[in-house]
């Protein structure tokens, strides 16, 4: 008997002492659990469990206050891994040492994460000359923004020199990738959140090692390096050249939104997109088209592994003799890598990538390749390598879909099995049990399998889609199938293809046929999204509501045993509680200042300020379940240069100060004071919301109650975070929608 069985045995033998006390019903149900549990860990599904605290590890990271020390955290791992290892013969004690010890792990590889990542940040905006490398370009229809190794910054505040920096220029760069370059820019901090609880591009800079954002001023010169590119570089921005050429060829080829498109679905490449096409893909619920998202690096993987099978097997030595299948698995896994690198290599292709690796690396060692084992083992990977993407809707949204597809493929198996074991009785054949079979039979093959997979996906990643979006498209049953039809047929094969034929100037062709599929998929996105209810709002949902329903779907997808997955209720119930109570808002103030979301007496939303960024605008807009854009959403105040006044929802008078000579007669007559600048110490104004208190909440919101005022605010009050420190003064910080907060990667939920 192994350990685990008698350990296992154990545990039922306490857990039913422990039930005497208990009515029958709940015995009975306790009995049901430990005999279910048993069975489990002979599955070995509790290992599935140590990846989730893992990555509960690192959620408490990103939620501490201040930076811990490295010393405290491995001292921590130390400690817990080795009260795990004492307590192995007691299983109840070992497996809470145990997961403890993987819930330091995680919150330890944060710590070591940020220490690795750590780089100069700009304090405020500046003009300064800088010198550097081209990492990347991402061309526009008009301009371009590239990213810029920065060698050498002269002028900018607090002589900080930003590792890298994110740039803007608006007419068509004369250099490319790899290229040293020297120029004068406006730099601006990364932007925070627009509203607390909200999406930090701060935060996500910070990982990036981006330490500016900004635009370029005047004319860009290619320079000689005073030292040469590291082979690194060079190799990189050798395959953004290759990359920005081919999109250029695609776009130029097709035009119009569908040349985006094609343009963004082989090569990656997104800013050729408009507006109105995002949109529209939007509220279809296929945005994930213009994403190299897991479906792609699957069929992609797929594709070289089956051609590259069928083709060793074509000869008969070769299938007689030697083991083609493992062949094709290594050399599908190398055309994988290859692929992942030539769409340059993002962070939710990369964990694609390695989900894609270890599945055809099962192959190798003959272990079943599509296990929930495998998906805890990539989930290992990010947080070893890439903590921070845990907090991102892709991570989200790939695990939870891939997740729930393997779960359906592990109750298929399983159903088939019993259905299979289970020997026909004569006469008890009934009229009923024939439906049954046959509503099975089309529900495991065929469309009806796809279907049942695709439903399950989609509920597994909602409620991460609402909390993250605020969003719902309830005809995604419709848009993910169109969606895989598309990529299978059309966007795959034509970027393999495509991309072989191009340096041979045959390419044209190829491109044709993936614009028929384009206009194929957009014409019914344009029937979707006009269909009624095709897009959902959702309100912003308590900030512990996403944790009970995140437990929801892991207890569904990851325990094998009807009877623990019914453990999922409670936190259903618990998790919609508080997806229903969230604490809205009747004023919202960026940390700029410089602008404002204010709720009128009718109960609408209207945005103040001469220049509101059009992404916070939208955060602002989406957590009140607004369907609106921001140019619909003003009105309703009376605004000049000097400033904006407005009354709230229960008749107070707010009032935004963009001019110091305002301060005189708004102080005097506003309730509510909101100005970027700092005000003046004599403000009549019951409250005041300036420079000074910005910098020290972040992003303020606030809800107008009869008894007082609730805030809320992005910063904790001790907060002192690397993406955040105390110290930092809030002057005005870059526009989010400059510096596109990564939204395309939101939607991966079939891969």
């Amino acid at each position: 008997m192994s350990d685990a069985t008698r350990a296992a045995e154990q545990d039922e033998r306490g857990g039913a002492a422990l039930a005497l006390p208990l009515g029958p019903l709940s015995r009975k149900y306790a009995v049901a659990l430990q005999a279910a549990y048993a069975q489990e860990v002979e599955l070995g599904r509790p290992f599935l469990w140590r990846a989730v605290a893992a990555g509960a590890g690192v959620v408490l990271y990103f939620a501490a206050e201040r930076e811990p020390s490295l010393i405290l955290c491995f001292s921590a791992l130390a400690l817990a891994a080795l009260l795990a290892f004492v307590t192995r013969r007691h299983a109840r004690a070992h497996a809470v040492f145990l997961a403890l010890a993987f819930t330091a792990a995680g919150f330890a590889a944060g710590a070591w994460r940020s220490a690795r990542v750590a780089a100069p940040i700009a304090t405020r905006i500046g003009v300064g000359e800088l010198t550097g490398f081209v990492e990347e370009i991402d061309l526009r229809p008009a301009g371009a923004r590239f990213i810029m190794r920065v060698a050498s910054a002269e002028g900018l505040p607090d002589d900080i020199t930003p590792a890298r920096v994110r740039l803007t220029t608006r007419g068509e760069p004369a250099f490319a990738a790899g290229d040293f370059i020297g120029l004068k820019a406006r730099i601006m901090p990364p932007a925070r959140a627009a509203l607390p609880g909200g999406y930090d591009f701060a935060r996500d800079a910070f990982f990036a090692r981006l330490g500016g954002v900004g635009n370029s001023l005047g004319r860009i010169e290619i320079m000689a390096p005073p030292d040469p590119a590291s082979l690194a570089l060079r190799f990189f921005a050798a395959i953004d050249r290759m990359r920005n050429a081919l999109a250029s060829r695609v776009y130029k080829t097709i035009g119009g939104d569908a040349g985006a498109i094609a343009a963004a679905m082989v090569t990656g490449k997104r800013d050729y997109l408009s507006e109105g096409a995002k949109d529209l893909i939007r509220r279809a619920g296929i945005f994930h088209i213009v994403t190299i998202s897991g479906m792609q690096m699957t069929l992609v993987a797929g594709i070289f592994f089956v051609g590259l099978r069928r083709l060793l097997a074509m000869s008969q030595t070769l299938a007689l003799n030697y083991p083609i299948k493992k062949w094709a698995a290594g050399l599908a896994m190398i055309g994988a890598v290859l692929y992942d690198v030539g769409t340059g290599s993002r962070v939710g292709t990369e964990r694609a990538l390695v989900m894609t690796l270890i599945m055809l690396a099962a192959v190798l060692f003959d272990r079943p390749s599509l296990s929930m084992r495998n998906l805890a083992l990539a989930a290992f990977f990010v947080v070893v390598f890439e903590p921070e993407a845990i907090l991102g809707a892709s991570f989200q949204l790939s695990f939870a879909a891939v997740a729930a597809l393997i779960a359906v493929y592990e109750w298929r198996g399983d159903y088939l099995a019993r259905a299979r074991a289970k020997p026909p009785i004569p006469g008890m054949r009934g009229r009923f049990s024939e439906w049954r079979e046959a509503l099975a039979e089309r529900l495991l093959h065929g469309p009806g399998a796809a279907l049942v997979a695709t439903l399950c996906a989609t509920a597994a990643t909602a409620s991460f889609m609402a909390n993250d979006f605020h969003e719902l498209s309830p005809y995604v049953l419709i848009g993910n199938p169109l969606t895989l039809a598309v990529i299978e047929f059309f966007a795959v094969p034509c970027a393999l293809i495509g991309a072989a034929l191009y340096p041979f100037g045959l390419d044209g062709f190829v491109w044709r046929y993936l614009e028929m599929g384009i206009h194929l998929v957009t014409w019914l996105a344009g029937l979707i999204a006009s269909a009624p209810g095709a897009s959902l709002n959702v309100p912003a949902f308590a900030p512990w509501a996403i944790v009970f329903l995140a437990l929801a779907v892991l207890s569904v997808v990851l325990w094998r045993s009807w009877t623990l997955r019914a453990t999922a209720i409670p936190f259903v119930l618990v998790g919609l509680a508080g997806a229903t109570s969230g604490a809205g808002f009747d004023i919202a103030v960026p940390a700029t200042g410089d602008a404002a979301a204010l709720r009128q007496p009718s109960g609408e939303l209207t945005l103040l300020g001469k220049k509101t960024s059009a992404f916070a605008a939208e955060q602002w807009l989406r957590a009140d379940a607004d369907s609106r854009d921001a140019a619909d959403a003003k009105g309703g105040a009376s605004c000049d240069d000097a400033g904006c006044i407005a009354r709230a929802v229960d008749g107070r008078v707010v009032a935004l100060v963009l001019e110091k000579n305002a301060f005189l007669e708004d102080c005097a007559r506003a309730a509510i004071v909101v100005t970027p600048l700092r005000a003046p110490e004599g403000c009549a104004a019951p409250i005041v919301i300036d420079r000074g208190k910005l910098s020290e909440t972040g992003a303020v919101s606030l809800r107008l109650l009869k008894e007082g005022v609730a805030w809320r605010t992005a910063r904790g009050v001790e907060e002192d975070r690397p993406w955040s420190p105390r110290h930092a003064q809030n002057v005005k910080h870059a526009s989010v929608e400059d510096e596109e907060t990564e939204k395309a990667e939101l939607a991966e939920p079939l891969e």
